[in-house]
């Protein structure tokens, strides 16, 4: 079976799985066969993957203890989110949607995370023109990084936030477009993508793209939660009933710097393949369990990285991004610090 704990989030990707109360742990069994035993005091969320089943007993137990469950179908699209009553500082929540609410505040932070946004896929193509071997691929990444910076300057003059959707919208077309040409060559006939599509994805890249994607954004969303700020409530993102929005702006940021760049390189080393995803009748593409298997373990493994952030000039794990960018968000929203200030990768 596939599970695994990290940063105290279990991650169960094995079909048929039970999960079930067992005492004060959790026991996971496959068959009747008891695979793996977690206990509950080690974990804030759990993300199941495909047809797991879950007891009401667990169920109930991890709303109480505010553990937070995720459920994602095969391809890693979301299906539901089960949580117990909403806890956190009612002040802060308070600041939150008084930041909402002022149109100047919420373009502030929502310029900030467009531009974070941004200048970290340009970072991305612009590593993708270093270790580029063909004058064709170099040539057109660096038409995409010059729209970049001319993308990053309409940013900074943006004056509403319908403006900046906009623009992060064209700078995406280009982007995608450019992502072609990070492909390795053998690679790009299963791989190359006409732009982004989902629900449901239609080719390959796109189907592993959506699955890091929300992978991520459960990462972001338990990351917002647990500093205690409202997810449904975000500043680019337009509000609608269900929709986690503040969680969709906190992952903006985080896509090329950890989602691509692990899509890449599974596929550059080959990790992926052809055989790895099938096409349905209804033109979208399905990932094999060994497929989604592969990008979890990946994801896992890169969570532990560490790398230099930029802001507080200390070693931190990629998996701790997301709760240290929500702090920051939280300290801004409290008027602590003068503005937000993204993750930019180096």
């Amino acid at each position: 079976m596939t599970a695994h704990t990290l940063l105290n989030t279990l991650y169960v990707m094995t079909s048929g799985s039970y999960l079930h109360l067992d005492n004060d742990t959790i026991r996971i069994e496959i068959e009747r066969e008891a695979k793996l035993r977690v206990p509950l005091h080690h974990l804030c969320g759990i993300v199941t993957v495909g047809d797991v089943l879950i007891s009401p007993a667990l169920i109930g137990r991890c709303a109480e203890s505010g553990i937070g469950m995720t459920l994602l179908d095969r391809n890693g699209r979301f299906r539901a989110r089960v949580e117990g009553p909403t806890t956190g500082n009612v002040f802060l929540r308070k600041a939150q949607h008084e930041v909402a609410a002022d149109p100047i505040r919420t373009l502030g932070i929502a310029r900030n995370i467009v531009a974070g946004k941004l200048r970290n896929c340009r970072t991305l193509l612009q590593r993708g023109t270093r270790e580029s071997k063909d004058a064709a691929d170099t040539a057109a990444l660096d038409a995409a990084v010059l729209k970049f910076n001319a993308s990053l300057r309409a940013v900074a003059i943006a004056n509403d936030v319908d403006k900046l959707r906009g623009i992060e919208g064209e700078a995406a077309r280009t982007y995608f477009s450019a992502l072609n040409h990070v492909i390795r060559g053998d690679a790009r006939a299963t791989f190359s993508m006409d732009g982004r599509n989902r629900r449901p994805p239609r080719d390959p890249m796109n189907a592993v793209l959506s699955f890091l994607y929300t992978l991520a954004t459960h990462d972001c969303r338990s990351a917002l939660e647990t500093v205690g700020l409202d997810p449904q409530v975000g500043f680019l993102h337009v509000l609608r009933p269900g929709r986690p929005a503040l969680a969709l702006d906190l992952v903006e940021e985080f896509r090329s710097v950890i989602a691509d760049r692990l899509a890449l390189t599974l596929i550059n080393r080959g990790q992926l393949k052809a055989d790895d995803f099938r096409n349905t009748e209804g033109g979208g593409v399905l990932m094999s369990d060994d497929a989604r298997r592969t990008i979890g373990t990946a994801w896992q493994e890169k969570k532990k990285e560490e790398l230099k952030h930029p802001l507080l000039e200390t070693e931190v794990p990629y998996g701790l991004l997301a709760q240290i960018q929500a702090r920051l968000l939280a300290r801004s929203l409290r008027g602590e610090t003068e503005a937000y200030l993204p993750f930019m990768a180096r």
